[in-house]
């Protein structure tokens, strides 16, 4: 790995720093200001700002998304031809390390993300001309439909049932952790379509033009802190024509895991770890609440999380400099995937520790430290651990991929 930026890459980290200080909406300026208590939407912030009741937030999101249509970059990794920049993969991660120092809302969510680069790979024709284009438009917002109540980490066990009849499948049964459906207009789902067919087989991959198609029903899952990302999602002969089928029929799994794999990169979680534990330490220095002097053992927890950080780091570059050497990460962005999240567990738990009993005031309260950002980002964090595979998952991966193991 080669820590250093070479002079094109200097070059275009300063064009997009400039790009961002330039075009960034004054809305997402104040908010790149303030004290983060940890309510924002994260990844979804654009969502619920483009269906927003307050004119301010919509018109933010226009503006954001409008200024980064100019260049490609809502989808820097796509191909120019369909909409994207082209970037090479340091680009890619230079531009999303830059995104996250300014706190810059990424659009087009798991759309841009997860469902166009698999169309990309998987998609006809058609379906790229029909899909990709509203995507970057941000006409069209995409969730993911692919836990359910009984298969979650263990995903090949699904049983959301696709029968084909005519031109259309006609699917019944339930998702769960959708995240973002309530602000959605559509959901790309994994079904099954062979009940016969070995757990890992007989399943596709069905993209569902509109969420308020009917026998959809989308009920909200609030979460440990009070906030509404998730849902539980449920399909009653929903039909949906076979011509929204990616991929071949019964082959779904293997398309789902070509999005997986871009789920699994990236950077932002160690540049927003590393502003946290800035303002933590800053504000632990001054605020007379703070164990910070009284505790050795605080200030040994606070360099570990600075550590952990750079370790976080190490990982996301590693795994840039293997696409840019043209290898596929996998156990790779595994370990990354899981120390990450991990790390952003403790680095709250520390903060909590950091203030004492003040850290059980909830945001709101006027005394509560950093406006209560660790004690509602650790009731959050618990499921960052699950959510894109969890730590077990990601273990086992490591193991029998990185360390030969055998499987149990």
């Amino acid at each position: 790995m080669d820590w250093n930026d070479n002079p094109e890459q200097a070059d275009f980290r300063q064009q997009v720093a400039t790009f961002i200080g330039e075009r960034l909406p004054p809305e997402y300026r104040r908010r790149a200001a303030a004290v983060d208590d940890g309510a924002g939407e994260g990844l979804f912030a654009w969502y619920a700002d483009r269906i927003s009741d307050k004119q301010e937030d919509r018109d933010a999101a226009k503006q954001w998304a409008d200024a980064l249509a100019e260049r490609g970059w809502i989808a820097p990794h796509w191909p120019k031809e369909y909409g994207g920049a082209s970037l090479t993969t340091m680009e890619q991660f230079i531009f999303g390390e830059e995104m996250a120092k300014a706190r810059a809302p990424m659009v087009g969510g798991s759309g841009v993300m997860l469902l166009g680069p698999t169309v990309l790979v998987h998609g006809t024709e058609a379906q790229k001309a029909k899909y990709l284009g509203r995507i970057l438009s941000g006409e069209v917002a995409w969730a993911q439909g692919y836990s359910e109540p009984g298969a979650g980490s263990d995903l090949g066990s699904l049983q959301t049932r696709a029968v084909r009849d005519g031109d259309e499948y006609v699917v019944n049964g339930q998702k769960i952790w959708t995240s973002a459906a309530h602000m959605s207009d559509a959901l790309f789902a994994l079904v099954r379509t062979d009940p016969d067919a070995p757990k890992h087989r007989g399943i596709s991959f069905l993209m569902i033009d509109d969420i308020h198609t009917p026998g959809i029903s989308v009920r909200p899952l609030i979460d440990a802190a009070w906030g509404h990302v998730v849902n539980e999602t449920f399909f009653q002969d929903v039909r949906v024509p076979v011509a929204n089928l990616l991929g071949e029929e019964n082959r779904g799994w293997y398309v789902g895991m070509t999005l997986l794999d871009f789920e699994r990169s990236g950077i932002s979680g160690a540049v927003e770890q590393t502003r946290a534990l800035n303002e933590l330490v800053e504000t632990a220095r001054t605020d007379a609440r703070s164990q910070l002097k009284r505790s050795p053992q605080l200030r040994a927890r606070l360099a570990d999380r600075a550590l952990d950080i750079e370790v976080s780091y190490a990982f996301s570059m590693r795994i840039a400099s293997m696409q840019a050497a043209g290898l596929v990460p996998n156990y790779e962005a595994s370990m990354g995937k899981m120390f990450g999240s991990e790390a952003g567990q403790e680095l709250h738990r520390v903060g909590i520790r950091t203030f004492g009993l003040y850290a059980n005031l909830w945001p709101g309260d006027a005394l509560a430290p950093l406006a209560g950002k660790h004690t509602r980002g650790y009731v959050r964090s618990i499921p960052s651990t699950i959510a894109g595979g969890s730590s077990e998952v990601q273990r086992n991966i490591i193991a029998t991929r990185g360390l030969g193991l055998p499987r149990g």
